[in-house]
């Protein structure tokens, strides 16, 4: 899987090369997920997006669907490649986690708006808040849903303290779900890869 920037139609393996590539190099991806994953408390996870693992999703999806014409190309690309990161932004996928199906029901009653009470704060700069679910609305008057998209946009300073080796602290300060977490060096060193 080569990184271009760009996710094009002529950037992607064919069906058959890829599934070859799969095979060799699934496991990789999937470290290079777990790497770029980052728990917030007990129920929400945050996984970054990157060049990788959204060319690795849209690769799967035209995989399991078996796409191979250039309009439904064309959608998983416009559907997906807006959550690469573009250089000043994390982007991310949330996900609120329950195992009980009556403690989740209650729990996204509870927790409606959390996705924009989600924050990073690089070491010496001031709290940056998620700007979420950009595509569509996710949220309705009775729940939150348990998937929301979030992008982090910093600044040119906030991205220099960050590469020169600023801690991120990552939180929400939603009245129901307070918590925050220091994010691991390595996984930070892969964020600052994501960042002019």
């Amino acid at each position: 899987m080569q990184l271009t920037g760009k996710i094009t139609p002529d950037s992607l393996m064919s069906l058959e090369a890829y599934s070859k590539w799969r095979k060799a190099h699934k496991a990789e991806v999937m470290a290079h997920r777990q790497l770029r994953s980052v728990h917030l408390g007990e129920h929400i996870n945050l996984q970054f997006e990157s060049e990788t693992t959204i060319r690795y999703q849209i690769q799967e999806m035209l995989r399991v669907e078996k796409i191979f014409e250039e309009e439904g190309i064309a959608q998983e690309i416009e559907a997906y490649a807006p959550l690469v990161p573009d250089g000043s932004n994390w982007k991310a996928t949330m996900m609120l986690a329950y195992t009980d199906i009556n403690e989740r029901q209650r729990e996204l009653a509870r927790l409606i708006g959390v996705e924009d009470r989600l924050f990073v704060e690089v070491e010496g700069h001031d709290r940056v808040y998620a700007i979420a679910d950009e595509d569509m609305d996710r949220e309705n008057d009775e729940k939150t849903s348990a998937v929301h998209f979030v992008r982090f946009e910093l600044t040119p300073e906030m991205c220099a303290s960050v590469k020169a080796g600023a801690g991120v602290k990552l939180g929400c300060d939603h009245t129901h779900y307070p918590a925050h977490t220091q994010v691991a060096p390595e996984t930070l060193a892969s964020l600052a890869g994501d960042l002019r």
